[in-house]
């Protein structure tokens, strides 16, 4: 028996009383895009969650294969008649038993999809203002870059873009310098120059930022470049823009006082496009 919202119940299941990543944090995920009954970016997504499970010394299963990954991820999606264009998300966590130290470095995981609209990349130019948050900051650690269950930083700081009619708003780290946005990496135009915050920064080792940083460096007369960022670059640049898989590019138009154009956003939402039906 559990008491649930004042109601003593009955215990059915284990999901939520007893799972790891419900009650430490104790998972990391991957959150995917489907067009066309296929993965994309199947190979970075597979190394980064078999990098992440190695970070928090979870046991890889013999049979965690990428083809097994993709197979599982597409029975699902094929089940609920997603094929055309779908999100993902594949979560990961230490299987029962224990408090802070577990019994077992054994998993398991848990599969859900979700319809979408579209299924390649669109730019979206409406109006998208962004914020610093400062409540909480970003560690530069290695635990950083991964994709774990622990959110907190990213749910606190969308409720105050919530409440503060912010689109989104811009983490940093514990010297205060850029990290990222809440929903995925943060790029910055300045002239002819491209230039993202290093992953040793505290930033997540996104799977869309790596493809950005492939495309930006073909872009003839764009120097590419990974340096720290601080608060006060932002409005000295020509272009913001955030990148996550789902989204692919979303330009910033606005932050505090200054006012953002989205030509480079616009020429790599197209090469994205193109690299996409290429493969």
């Amino acid at each position: 028996m559990i008491n649930f919202n004042g109601n003593i119940v009955a215990q059915n299941d284990n999901i939520l009383t007893q799972n790891r990543a419900f009650l430490y944090g104790d998972g990391v995920f991957e959150t995917l895009k489907i067009i066309n009954n296929k993965i994309l970016f199947l190979e970075d997504h597979y190394f980064r969650l078999m990098s992440s499970m190695r970070v928090v010394r979870m046991e890889i299963p013999m049979n965690f294969t990428m083809e097994y990954f993709e197979e599982q991820v597409l029975k699902l999606v094929q089940e609920k008649g997603l094929s055309a264009s779908a999100r993902a998300r594949i979560t990961v966590f230490r299987n029962d038993g224990g408090l802070y130290l577990p019994k077992t470095n054994e998993v398991s995981f848990l599969i859900h999809a979700t319809l979408l609209d579209n299924a390649l990349y669109a730019l979206n130019t409406a109006s998208y203002e962004v914020d610093l948050y400062k409540d909480f900051y970003v560690t530069k650690q290695l635990l950083s870059s991964i994709k774990t269950t622990n959110k907190i930083i990213n749910v606190t700081g969308s409720i105050f873009a919530h409440e503060n009619g912010l689109e989104n708003c811009i983490l940093l780290n514990d010297t205060k310098n850029v990290v990222e946005v809440l929903q995925g990496n943060l790029f910055m135009v300045m002239g002819k120059k491209l230039i993202t915050p290093p992953v040793s920064e505290g930033c997540l080792n996104g799977v869309m930022r790596k493809q950005i940083l492939g495309l930006a460096k073909k872009v003839e007369g764009i120097e590419v470049s990974e340096e720290i960022i601080s608060p006060f670059d932002l409005q000295k640049a020509d272009e913001l823009f955030l990148t996550n898989v789902i989204t692919g590019i979303q330009p910033i138009s606005k932050y505090r006082k200054k006012e953002f154009t989205s030509n480079l956003a616009h020429l790599l939402v197209q090469k994205l496009n193109e690299s996409i039906s290429e493969n």
